[in-house]
């Protein structure tokens, strides 16, 4: 599997908070199956949870050492999960913020609700610009949760879409599987991430992809986990 979610990266947001805690998390993935991670620390613009590019990049080349040095045989990828807001296309011009893997992928987030005024043409003005917008989790919004359409109005406008693989499990509550189960039957899922922030046990990844088989062939599946997330490393829009 290539992880398109996570937070790993020690002391930066509400995810791993040293070094130690990020081995802890990145062993876990490993042994559940995860080979290649995009590492997508919060932004959210005017809070603490804004770390730059530059210090993240250097998270990821030091932990990346330690990784390879430890032999956990997992490639990390650099990304951000960024919080909505009117000035993404600045940021990402200015190099504040991440695209995934340095390509025209970019994961972004909406507030729990989902309710954001105007979030859907700032997508637009995002795809406009030749940026592929991913969805992070809208399975877990509550909005999307009352009301589909919202999901398939984004789906249609050319939005991918991320599920987290712990919905699967009942991770986010039983409405959250119920979406989840909804786009994997009509196959509108893009990828998946683990979202991890905290350690969850080895048997977690295997019991989500096992779920997870009862809506995708073996091919389908093999896209799903590593074919369309390697679109996203090698840049193919």
């Amino acid at each position: 599997m290539i992880d398109l979610h996570s937070h790993i990266l020690p002391g930066i947001d509400d995810g791993a908070a040293d070094i130690s805690d990020s081995l802890d998390l990145i062993r876990e993935l490993s042994a559940g199956g995860v080979t290649e991670v995009f590492a997508t620390p919060h932004y959210i613009d005017e809070t603490i949870y804004n770390s730059p590019r530059y210090k993240n990049s250097k998270l990821v080349a030091d932990l990346q050492k330690r990784l390879d040095a430890e032999e956990i045989p997992v490639k990390i990828h650099l990304g951000n999960e960024i919080y909505i807001n009117r000035k993404i296309l600045e940021l990402l011009k200015a190099g504040e913020i991440s695209s995934m893997g340095d390509s025209k992928y970019i994961l972004v987030e909406l507030p729990m609700s989902g309710e954001f005024p105007g979030y859907a043409d700032i997508f637009l003005e995002l795809i406009r610009a030749g940026y592929k917008v991913i969805l992070a989790h809208p399975e877990r919004y509550t909005s999307f949760q009352n009301d589909f359409s919202l999901i398939t109005e984004l789906y249609n406008m050319g939005v991918l879409l991320q599920c987290n693989i712990g919905s699967f499990v009942d991770q986010y509550g039983k409405v959250a599987r119920k979406v989840a189960v909804k786009l994997a039957k009509e196959k509108m899922i893009f990828g998946m991430g683990t979202d991890i922030h905290h350690l969850r046990g080895e048997e977690f990844l295997p019991g989500a992809m096992k779920k997870l088989s009862k809506y995708y062939n073996s091919e389908e599946l093999n896209e799903l986990l590593v074919g369309n997330p390697r679109k996203v490393f090698q840049n193919i829009v």
